[in-house]
């Protein structure tokens, strides 16, 4: 069997990850597979810094806004979907690079996802109306109280992740900790024995990685992130939806809605996406430690450099 290579490149938002993987997809002859929970939506391009119509013609990407807003996707739906465009790639002869920020969605890919049962709907909604009344810091301190190895690894800000962890315990009466414990293997495991896999972080450091970030906002207003939010915000759709709390739009709904002034929520927004960042940094530091580690922007002959010693010379894990 001819050897299949596929490249994964995790890194927190603003990383530039979109950037290196055009230019690894123009060096490999590669296809782009999305793994960033946001961009998955076709309603937010510009708020989640989608690729554009540009970078799109530079090489070919999949898995980007496929979805509708109203739907929900899963680290598991996502994954079945990577799987598919991965084999796509290699039957074409191409290369398949996997990049993102969703660091849950990689580990679901490569190690494999807690068989949890689904969620009842009223269950959910209690848990996600509780948390929009009470906080997620309330709804925190009642996660140590029935999983306290869950709780010891979320902010008390991370709401998202809080509201799941008591969705599955009030569902099921069984810790998410004790679920995650008893885990399938992932649907990529094979991919070890078919070929060099070449799995990357970029890891910047933080005071450049949150300047990113706040220009990477003003540039999204200055191209039009106001007036896509307004759009969204049209459909009605229900606010606990992971579109309506994609980074950025809850900040210019309540700009939008009279809560909050412009100058106001843009600054809350940049203050929300450098915490999502920062967050993002620690968990592929704790989770993807045997990852290699690249600096955010590689020169020109570093950037060779880590091509020829690294992808172009065969490497299987």
């Amino acid at each position: 069997m001819a050897l299949k290579r596929a490249l994964f490149i995790a890194g927190p938002t603003a990383s530039g990850k979109s950037a290196l993987s055009l230019r690894l997809a123009e060096d490999l002859n590669g296809v782009i597979i999305n793994s960033d929970s946001m961009q998955v939506y076709r309603d937010l391009r510009v708020i989640t810094a989608r690729p554009g119509k540009e970078e799109e013609a530079q090489a070919p990407h999949r898995l980007y806004g496929f979805l509708d807003g109203a739907e929900v996707c899963s680290a598991a739906f996502w994954a079945e979907r990577a799987v598919a465009e991965i084999e796509a790639a290699w039957q074409g002869g191409q290369t398949p690079i996997i990049i993102g920020g969703t660091g849950m969605y990689f580990k679901v890919l490569l190690d494999g996802i807690a068989t949890i049962p689904d969620i009842p709907h009223d269950i959910r909604q209690m848990i996600r109306t509780r948390c929009a009344e009470e906080g997620s810091e309330m709804l925190h301190g009642e996660l140590v109280a029935v999983d306290a190895a869950t709780a010891e690894r979320l902010a008390p800000g991370d709401s998202q992740r809080i509201c799941r962890a008591l969705e599955v315990y009030h569902a099921t009466g069984k810790p998410i900790s004790m679920w995650q414990a008893d885990t399938k293997p992932g649907p990529m495991k094979p991919c070890d024995d078919r070929g060099q896999v070449v799995k990357l972080v970029l890891d910047p450091p933080r005071e450049v990685l949150y300047e990113r970030c706040d220009r990477r906002f003003d540039a999204m207003l200055e191209q039009g992130a106001l007036d896509e939010v307004r759009t969204l915000m049209a459909r009605g759709l229900d606010r606990s939806l992971p579109v309506m709390r994609s980074l950025g739009v809850p900040q210019l709904i309540a700009y939008l809605d009279g809560s909050l002034l412009f100058d106001e929520a843009r600054e809350d927004a940049k203050m929300q996406t450098r915490r999502f960042a920062k967050r993002q940094l620690t968990w592929f530091r704790n989770q993807f430690f045997s990852w290699q580690r690249l600096p955010a922007q590689l020169s020109e002959s570093q950037y060779r450099d880590f091509v020829n010693k690294n992808i172009k010379n065969p490497l299987t894990e």
